[in-house]
């Protein structure tokens, strides 16, 4: 097997934002063992990496991912109940290690499975393109969804909505996906483009500003009041910082402002 059949992930850069690209086409991107030591790098890179701000997650060919590959990974699973990280890695769906800090855009065309659509939980802003189709088929396996959405699928949706998926392990589409929230935009283009697009605006941000934003919404979605009571705190930090003055100058002069992190 030649390097590039060994690739289940690719990386590619542009500025300040990582593209993630899962990359095992012929099996419709379901994920094997070494497409989730990869993807764990690669969660691991954009978080320890100080020139990243945004990470896109994107498929390559017809299908986001027919979600995990039982039949490699399952006698793992069997095992231990967990799925062990590589060292330097980080958990994508921030289960069995902290959430990575900085935003992930993520892509969808064709099916997205249980992983897959527990991936685009654990996800910040989620593009859709008409036509995808998404499902949790754990139950009809035997199995319960393991990698979040048993936690995450009923705070983002509803109970009742969770529940209608959940138990069921019918297809839904891009359009009930919207409907419920897991979704935030579905396109008729490829969806790639505009998460692109949405990257690259959060990327233009202040990166410390952004990082402190998106640690406070998840924060307050475990305890609001805690949170609350943190609000000046953050602020506070966000106030010493040379991002601020170079905020306040392009507004005073209503240019861009070019944010450097510190």
């Amino acid at each position: 097997m030649n390097e590039n059949q060994d690739l289940r992930v690719t990386l590619e850069i542009r500025g300040h934002v990582l593209f993630i690209g899962l990359n095992r086409v012929d099996k419709r991107n379901a994920a094997d063992r070494a497409m989730l030591d990869q993807l764990s790098l690669a969660y691991g890179e954009l978080e320890r990496n100080p020139e990243l701000r945004v990470g896109v997650v994107h498929a390559h060919g017809e299908h986001f991912s027919a979600g995990l590959d039982l039949v490699d990974v399952g006698p793992e699973l069997a095992r231990g109940g967990a799925i062990s990280l590589p060292e330097g890695g980080l958990d994508p769906w921030g289960i069995t290690s902290a959430q990575v800090s900085k935003p992930v855009v993520m892509a969808i065309q064709g099916i997205c499975y249980t992983l897959g659509v527990e991936l685009a939980l654990a996800s910040d802003v989620v593009i859709a393109r008409e036509g995808a189709s998404f499902a949790q088929l754990e139950v009809s396996r035997g199995i319960l969804p393991f990698g979040g959405a048993t936690t995450r699928m009923p705070r983002v949706t509803g109970w009742s909505n969770a529940m209608r998926w959940l138990l069921t392990a019918d297809t839904f589409s891009a359009a009930e996906a919207h409907r419920i929230g897991i979704v935030t935009e579905v396109v008729d283009v490829d969806p790639l483009e505009r998460a692109t697009e949405i990257a690259l605006r959060i990327a233009q941000q202040a990166p410390l500003a952004v990082a402190e934003t998106l640690a406070s919404a998840r924060a307050g979605q475990i305890d609001p009041g805690a949170e609350a009571a943190q609000l000046g705190t953050r602020l506070g930090r966000l106030m010493a910082t040379r991002d601020v003055q170079r905020g306040m100058e392009a507004f005073m002069t209503k240019a861009p402002a070019s944010f450097e992190g510190d």
